[in-house]
Parts: structure tokens; sequence; C-alpha cells
């Protein structure tokens, strides 16, 4: 089955490989776990609230936590706060343990921690629970147009 973040990568012409699990529990944790993957190198995508209906994407390894000074700073906000389950699923158009950075409904700027670009490969989700893409975080920044910063504590 093709996702919509898929789709956007094929449409890129961007080199992934898909990667399918038993989804039995959300968190990248898991995932890592269940693939075998470093969870350093599996990447969980957050929903940011940076007020005035503004959102961001931000994506780090399964291991750090986000800070949420370093995004908001990063992005030219006072502030920032992680969004509700209903709010991130709506403007994304996945489901929570499945949010892709690619081909979101609501486009809306993204950043990659920079613990993250000097890997080969990372996984990060494929727009569905139980499927991750492998790729570059190169061409992760490249397909998104992103940032790379320091985001994480």
């Amino acid at each position: 089955m093709s996702t919509r973040g898929v789709k956007f990568l094929e449409k890129q012409k961007i080199d992934f490989e898909l990667i399918r699990y038993e989804h039995l529990e959300k968190g990248a944790a898991f995932a890592a776990k269940s693939t075998g993957f470093s969870l350093t190198q599996t990447i969980k995508t957050l929903v940011i609230d940076l007020g005035h209906k503004t959102y961001c994407l931000a994506m780090l390894p399964g291991d750090k936590q986000l800070n949420l000074k370093k995004i908001a700073k990063v992005c030219g906000a006072k502030r920032s706060a992680m969004v509700d389950t209903i709010t991130a699923e709506r403007i994304t158009g996945y489901k929570v343990g499945g949010i892709s950075p690619f081909g979101t409904q609501q486009k809306m700027e993204a950043v990659l921690d920079s613990s993250l670009i000097s890997f080969e490969s990372v996984l990060i989700n494929a727009g569905q629970r139980g499927s991750l893409v492998r790729l570059s975080p190169a061409d992760i920044r490249k397909s998104l147009n992103c940032r790379v910063e320091d985001i994480s504590e």
C-alpha cells in the first residue's frame, strides 16, 4: 500500500526503502526495536504550535526530547508547544503514531535535528502506522527544504 508520504517521495525522485513492521504501540522506541534499527537513527516527527495558527514539524532522534525554547527560536516564534492529537491529525492528515513529514495535509516549515545529519541513513514514518522509510538525512533535507538545527536536549 502506498501512502501520501511514499507518493511524495516518489514524485520528488527520492531514493528510499519502505520498511513495514507490526505496529503494536506508538513511538520511535517500539519502531526501532521492531525493525532492529538504532533508536538514535529512528526519527520521531512532532507537530509544534508556534502560535497564531502557525505550526511546524520537528524531526528528532527517538532517544532525544524536543527543546521547545530552541524550536521556537529557530522558527522565529515567541513560544512553542506540542499540539494535541486531534490538531496533529487534522493538519497532517495522518494518525498519531504514523505522522510523516512528507505529504502533509497542511504545508508547514520543518526542522531536522542536527544530530541526524551525519548518518548514512535513518528511519522515518511513511505516513501509516507500521510503515517506515529508510533514506538519507540529506534526502529528507532536500525533499522538505527543511532547516537543520539543534532542537533537542
